[in-house]
């Protein structure tokens, strides 16, 4: 995104006043000069409308028996009506033949960067889903993979060169994924062609940003100057499938929340507590500039078929993460499936559809994404809210967050452990006038403000 500009003073025209504020500008230079280089931190400038958002990740394939752009586009009411705003499709490119696992290939291994997978529908197909989900008031971006191709893309037999290879002129697979060769990155040429490409779909097709596959394998300064290329089009809205904070200097918008993810994880099987989870908080919101989005989520196709539903996972505490997800600074994530309640792992290279015959987390998700959007100290970066975690007798298995902006304020409260809990009057904030938002089934709040947490209980409070 686009830099905030250093705003400009007018000068009263006195000479002496010019003269003095130009020595202490001298001054300046000069001490810092002689101090160690201080780090530059740069700031995101996000698209407005992306400061209340909800993300959803939408796996074309696995989300009807069809698998089509389609039979997929009749479920854009449910999903506006339950909330969503950001519609994040997974690859929709043809897919590679050539040393292709299973018998539909992975996604992520891409044949041709300017067409659609035939298995989905064809291009006008696309660009009716895409026409909707502006109709509808959401935003669609694409899953981009710019690290690597299928090893029969489109640019192999003519651009051999725009490959890395090994000493003896072979082909490279990153990691294990030996359905997919490496691009090499030194190459102005592909370089140059990948942002063609990025630029196709945002100036013809119409999209409103990308996804990028594992960006941190691709030089920052591709996606900067990428980036700088797609908002000259149009504002775009960007996610790096990365952690790092450079990232957020120039290129993109969001980024993954990994550590938080693995540290919910562990904290639902005993292993981390409240205290971590709000290290984890205070250490990235250091880290990364202020007002990055990060990106949380209790699941996503990597997730869900590699390390397990979220149920698996997390267990009796996977509504408690999700609703967390919602409180913590950031923007949440829904996968595909989880407001059916999705209790199983969806086979990554064969067809394997989502079963859609019961909505039991629909309402849940619904309410969660209407009090993100009402209450502006849940908004997403700089838009958003303060954090303070509130200390209290329970520390470590409950955690209370306050989140606070112009005034509104909300509070959430989690039980982090399978016991339940209870909390004293006097050891929880003060709680005057504070109306209960949402909460799981056997939270109590007594006329004492002493409150009765069930199990892995919740509940967000309100003033």
């Amino acid at each position: 995104m686009k830099n905030l500009k250093n705003t400009l003073i007018k000068l009263p025209l006195q000479t002496t006043l010019v003269l003095i504020i130009s020595l202490a500008f001298l001054v300046s230079c000069q001490n810092k000069e002689k101090n160690e280089e201080s780090k530059v931190i740069q700031y995101t400038d996000h698209s407005d409308w992306s400061k209340d958002d909800v993300i959803y990740e939408v796996n074309i394939r696995q989300y009807t028996p069809e698998g089509s752009f389609k039979a997929f586009e009749k479920h854009l009411p449910r999903l506006k009506e339950m909330g969503v705003d950001i519609l994040w499709l997974m690859p929709i490119h043809p897919i590679g033949e050539k040393n292709r696992k299973g018998s539909l290939g992975s996604y992520y291994s891409v044949k041709d960067y300017l067409a659609v997978n035939p298995e989905f529908g064809s291009k006008d197909d696309f660009r009716s889903l895409v026409a909707k989900a502006h109709d509808l008031g959401m935003f669609v971006i694409l899953d981009w993979v710019a690290n690597h191709t299928a090893w029969d893309n489109v640019w192999v037999e003519n651009h051999s060169d725009w490959y890395v290879k090994d000493s003896s002129g072979n082909f490279i697979s990153p990691f294990d994924w030996t359905d997919v060769i490496k691009l090499d990155y030194e190459n102005e040429e592909m370089r140059r062609a990948m942002k063609d490409a990025l630029i196709y779909w945002v100036e013809e097709e119409n999209i409103d940003g990308y996804r990028c596959d594992v960006a941190a394998e691709v030089p920052t300064e591709f996606w900067n100057e990428a980036s700088a290329e797609l908002n000259a089009v149009k504002p775009v809205f960007m996610l790096a499938e990365a952690e790092l904070p450079e990232h957020h200097n120039e290129a993109f918008d969001m980024s993954y929340a990994w550590e938080m993810h693995h540290v919910m994880n562990e904290a639902a099987k005993g292993n981390k507590n409240a205290n971590d989870i709000h290290e984890v908080l205070q250490k990235n919101m250091a880290r990364f500039p202020e007002g990055s989005y990060r990106m949380h989520f209790t699941s996503n196709h990597d997730e869900n078929s590699w390390n397990g539903t979220v149920y698996e996972r997390m267990g009796d505490a996977a509504k408690t993460f999700a609703v967390l997800t919602y409180v913590m600074p950031g923007m949440p994530l829904i996968y595909s499936g989880q407001e059916a309640a999705l209790d199983k792992r969806l086979a990554f290279f064969e067809k394997d559809s989502i079963d859609w015959s019961s909505l039991e987390l629909l309402d849940f998700y619904k309410e969660l994404n209407s009090i993100k959007e009402d209450h502006p100290a849940l908004w997403n970066g700089a838009a958003g809210g303060s954090y303070e975690r509130i200390p209290i007798q329970n520390g470590e298995e409950v955690l209370f967050i306050l989140r606070e902006k112009n005034g509104n304020k909300v509070l959430g409260i989690f039980n982090l452990s399978p016991e339940e809990q209870i909390i004293q009057a006097g050891d929880e904030p003060d709680l005057t006038g504070m109306e209960i938002l949402f909460n799981s089934e056997g939270f109590v709040l007594n006329e004492d403000n002493s409150i009765v947490l069930d199990p892995w209980g919740y509940a967000l409070l309100e003033k």
